[in-house]
């Protein structure tokens, strides 16, 4: 079996087409399919499906895809092994991460990582989406919940808290709630409810089940600017809130608790920059962890 097969093989699976899979690869669309062609012979197994929108693992792919990102892992290590990848920190590491976290918290920290490291480079991407680390889309991503499925290896970074908080200048022309029933009466900032990512950041009706957002954001910055600006009373993560002196908590119900999770794919588990980045993630929001509560 050739592993340059394998790696095609990964590539198509991850992509769910030969064409978005022959562009991450520099390779053309005829050599591609020639590739799992020849994989498919070798295996004696018809991998995919071939659909008018892209491929699709048949059961026997599915199979096989387990066993390529266990030889990808062992490649992996190997040449880190081999070209001395654990004597220094270098390459490229993507994170994904919500944007509050991304944003609010990481991109003002990481600049003393990569100056640690001048040959590595971070590419955060903080959008509200979740990332597949199995289709390679993150090195690194920061989760809301813990996965429960793929080769994955998680781990808590940290628990966080989202209350209620308006503007000073909103408190002082509308006042604030006596009660949570009385939230009915304000102007509320909220998030489009199906654009959320985890069924765990659908928590407004924790706060009052007749929430109804008069103004919804699909970025948790974007909520806390639009609160900053006095057009309302919003949900917001406390340690955000933190940072905005302009913000003053509306106290009329308890703070809801949520966690942040550290996640990778086993497979770049051997690399040592993605490891260098992971360990400094959680050693600085260890040292932090006070901001979050």
């Amino acid at each position: 079996m050739n592993w340059d097969d394998v790696r095609i093989f990964l590539a198509v699976a991850r992509a769910g087409q030969i064409l978005g899979a022959a562009k991450r690869l520099e390779l053309n669309h005829a050599t591609v399919s020639r590739r799992i062609a020849a994989l498919e012979e070798a295996l004696k197994a018809k991998l995919f499906r071939r659909l008018t929108t892209g491929s699709e693992l048949t059961p026997a792919g599915e199979r096989f895809l387990d066993i390529a990102e266990r030889m990808e892992a062992d490649m992996i290590a190997a040449r880190s092994t081999v070209a001395g990848e654990g004597e220094d920190v270098s390459g490229i590491v993507r994170i994904g991460a919500p944007d509050g976290f991304g944003v609010a918290y990481l991109a003002r920290r990481l600049g003393a990582l990569t100056s640690l490291h001048r040959d590595l480079t971070i590419h955060l991407v903080p959008v509200p989406q979740s990332f597949s680390l199995s289709r390679r889309e993150a090195d690194i991503a920061i989760t809301v919940e813990r996965p429960t499925e793929g080769r994955l290896v998680a781990g808590k970074l940290v628990d966080y808290t989202l209350s209620l908080f308006a503007s000073r200048g909103y408190v002082e022309a509308h006042g604030l709630p006596a009660s949570a029933a009385e939230l009915a009466n304000h102007t509320l900032i909220g998030y489009v409810p199906d654009l959320i990512v985890s069924r765990s950041l659908d928590y407004a009706a924790e706060f009052s089940p007749e929430w109804r957002s008069s103004f919804a954001i699909s970025s948790a910055l974007g909520q806390a600017e639009a609160v900053r600006s006095g057009a309302g009373i919003g949900i917001l993560h406390t340690f955000v809130a933190r940072s905005m002196p302009d913000l003053v908590p509306v106290e009329i119900a308890a703070p809801i608790r949520r966690a942040y999770w550290l996640v990778y794919h086993e497979s770049v588990r051997p690399l040592r920059r993605v490891q260098a980045v992971a360990s400094f993630i959680s050693r600085t929001v260890e040292k932090e962890r006070s901001l979050f509560a």
